[in-house]
């Protein structure tokens, strides 16, 4: 497979449950919040998905956070899919949809640092996010004990 193989589109109703089991593969790792299938549903328009050959194998999502500011994340990829450039494609695509909408900045929070310095985010100190803060941090059960690292990538 070859990332030329790789189709990045919109997800739609019907990937909600393959969405559902790449985002809780990396929630039962404590790596990414679990996301209900109730609100993927709600929120399938921020999703897109990579596919090879009809299959779904990595997904990622923009959260729209202030009219300056949108998050990315439940960025993941299938298990036997990971390392091959899948990643990039998807943060590229919504980097892509960033802009095209006039968002001048993208941030996430992670633990793959290396990763997204790779695509050209700069690692920043998660306090110059309150729009973040306010709407997610507040409810997480890390909130006292966050050990994930603020990146963000300014487009315009």
């Amino acid at each position: 497979m070859t990332t030329s193989t790789v189709a990045c589109r919109q997800a739609s109703e019907q990937d909600i449950d393959q969405l559902a089991e790449i985002i809780e593969g990396y929630a039962r790792q404590g790596i990414m919040l679990p996301r209900p299938k109730e609100l993927l549903r709600y929120s399938i328009d921020s999703f897109v998905v990579a596919e090879v050959g009809g299959k779904l194998i990595g997904c990622g999502s923009l959260c729209k956070l202030g009219p300056e500011l949108v998050e990315i994340r439940s960025l993941g990829i299938s298990d036997g899919f990971k390392g091959q450039g899948i990643g990039r494609k998807l943060v590229d695509t919504l980097v892509a949809q960033a802009k095209a909408a006039g968002i001048p900045r993208v941030m996430a929070l992670t633990y793959e640092v290396a990763f997204f310095q790779r695509v050209g985010f700069s690692v920043v100190s998660k306090e110059i996010f309150p729009e973040k803060v306010w709407k997610d941090c507040v409810n997480c059960s890390k909130q006292q004990c966050c050990d994930e690292i603020a990146v963000l990538k300014e487009l315009a």
